[in-house]
């Protein structure tokens, strides 16, 4: 089933990057938010996006002017919801805040939409505890920056509609993403162990093993990763960072999830990574 109307409902990082991807699939995409002022810098980024891909010779202008006008800012999100056939939740990893929206949602969205949640380690039963029909919901988590990541995780609840997953596992392909399907325990497969990757180099950091650079040209160069481990904890965000790992802690009781110190510390002195300028490395 080619899926052709999409509604985004969060408008952040991931948000406008799910947004994107979906114009360019060919898919008529409304973004919307519970904050109004969280619209406009969105569609700017959507704009940057489509900008810089014409630039790389990745787009072509017409490819832009086609997928740009697929692309609304809707600020009601009834109106957003309402003839979508794919409903992507892209909002804070907060799990009462998903709770009551996707008993929202199950309300406004036609009841034959997929419904799909973009945590990243967040239980997607616990999520759709509070619906009428939980085997709606599947999760969707798309990785940063979507438009370059290749992956997503299709995460399969207990008790998740076969036909849920199906679709998702299609819409995902539709993206030109690959898709993985995982079951739904804590951290999924690649939470699980990005954060601890992540955890330990930044407690390497802590007990002085070696600069951050080094740590992260330690796994670019020797293990071929994209991006070592603190400058991606630098892009990601280290609230989002030490949120995951709190939860993960919490749940798995494992000592590898702890969060260090220096993570805490940073976070409470507000230095979260590249959206304040500063976290494991200065940003412009």
């Amino acid at each position: 089933m080619t899926t052709r109307r999409v509604a985004v409902v969060g408008a952040g990082t991931m948000g406008h990057g799910i947004a994107y991807v979906a114009t360019l699939a060919g898919c008529s995409v409304a973004l919307t938010d519970s904050r109004p002022e969280a619209i406009p810098p969105a569609i700017r980024r959507i704009g940057d996006l489509f900008t810089g891909g014409v630039k790389r010779g990745k787009l072509g202008e017409a490819d832009v002017a086609a997928a740009a006008a697929r692309l609304r800012a809707d600020r009601d999100l009834d109106s957003a919801v309402r003839e979508a056939d794919v409903v992507i939740e892209a909002v804070v990893e907060d799990l009462g805040a998903k709770q009551r929206l996707f008993a929202e949602l199950e309300r406004a969205a036609p009841a034959d939409a997929l419904l799909a949640t973009n945590t990243s380690s967040l239980s997607v039963a616990a999520i759709a505890s509070g619906m009428r029909r939980p085997g709606r919901l599947v999760g969707m988590h798309f990785f940063n920056p979507v438009h370059a990541m290749k992956l997503v995780e299709v995460v399969q609840p207990a008790g998740a509609e076969r036909a849920a997953v199906d679709r998702a596992l299609g819409f995902v392909r539709q993206l030109g993403k690959e898709p993985i399907v995982v079951k739904d325990t804590p951290g999924f497969a690649s939470s699980r162990l990005g954060v601890a990757l992540g955890l330990e180099a930044i407690r390497m950091l802590e007990q002085g093993v070696a600069s951050a650079e080094d740590i992260d040209k330690a796994m670019e160069l020797g293990y071929n990763h994209p991006m070592g481990p603190l400058k991606l904890t630098d892009l990601v965000g280290l609230d989002v960072r030490l949120a995951i790992a709190e939860y993960l802690y919490r749940t798995l009781e494992e000592p590898q999830f702890e969060p260090p110190q220096i993570l805490k510390n940073k976070v409470a002195k507000g230095e979260l990574g590249k959206k304040t300028g500063k976290g494991f490395y200065s940003w412009p």
